[in-house]
C-alpha cells in the first residue's frame, strides 16, 4: 500500500501542475525605441557642404543647453575682409532666426532668436571688431543672447578669442561678451559674462 502511494504521488503532482493558469513571462517594458536620439543628428557630408558654400556653425537650443549645428553661407570669392565679416555675421543671425529643419525638430532643437534682426559694423569711434545689432543685446532673452554670443564668438564675425563685442543701434554702449562652458550648458540660468568696452 505504501509503495502504491509512493508511485501515485508523482503522477498526482504532475496532473495538478497541468491545471490552472500557467506561469508566463510578461514584459515590464515595451514599445518602440525612439527613432532618433535627442540632440543627436546624423553627421553631415563636409565635402558636399563645403561645395555649397562657406561651412559655419550656429548654436541652437536643445534641452537646457546650446548645441552647435552645421550650416553653410554663400560668400562670393574675392569679397573684402570687412564686407565678408558682415556677410558672415548677418548670415549667422539669419540662420539663428530660421526655423530648424524637420530632422532638427525631431531631435529636439529650437531657437529663441526672432527674425528681422540685423547687424552692422562699427560706428565711428567704435572698436574695429564691434558688431551693432538692430536690437539692444539687453533686450534679448537670456537664451537668444547666449545663442548670438556663442555663434558669433566662434565664427569669422569675431576675432576668434571666444568673445564678441556687441552693442545696440545708434550710440548704445558696447560690451564684450564671452561664450563660456557654463553659458553653453545652461543658457537660461547663466548670462554670457560681459565687460564694458572703451570707445576706439
Amino acid at each position: 500500500m505504501n509503495v502504491r502511494r509512493a508511485l501515485a504521488l508523482p503522477v498526482l503532482a504532475a496532473l495538478l501542475t497541468g491545471c490552472g493558469i500557467r506561469a508566463t513571462e510578461v514584459p515590464t517594458e515595451f514599445g518602440p525605441a525612439p527613432s532618433r536620439v535627442r540632440c543627436s543628428l546624423a553627421e553631415p557630408d563636409v565635402s558636399t557642404q563645403a561645395s555649397r558654400g562657406l561651412p559655419v556653425q550656429a548654436f541652437l537650443l536643445c534641452g537646457s543647453s546650446l548645441v552647435a549645428v552645421d550650416r553653410t553661407l554663400r560668400v562670393a570669392d574675392g569679397t573684402a575682409d570687412n564686407e565678408r565679416r558682415m556677410l558672415v555675421a548677418q548670415g549667422l543671425l539669419d540662420e539663428l532666426a530660421a526655423t530648424p529643419s524637420a530632422a532638427e525638430k525631431e531631435a529636439g532643437y529650437t531657437t529663441d532668436v526672432r527674425g528681422g534682426m540685423t547687424v552692422r559694423g562699427p560706428r565711428p569711434g567704435d572698436p574695429a571688431d564691434a558688431l551693432r545689432l538692430s536690437s539692444r543685446p539687453g533686450d534679448l532673452t537670456s537664451y537668444a543672447l547666449a545663442q548670438v554670443v556663442c555663434t558669433f564668438s566662434d565664427s569669422a564675425a569675431a576675432e576668434g578669442d571666444g568673445s564678441v563685442v556687441l552693442g545696440g543701434p545708434n550710440t548704445d554702449p558696447l560690451r564684450r561678451y564671452a561664450c563660456t562652458d557654463e553659458v553653453r550648458s545652461r543658457p537660461g540660468s547663466n548670462q554670457p559674462p560681459s565687460s564694458e568696452v572703451a570707445e576706439g
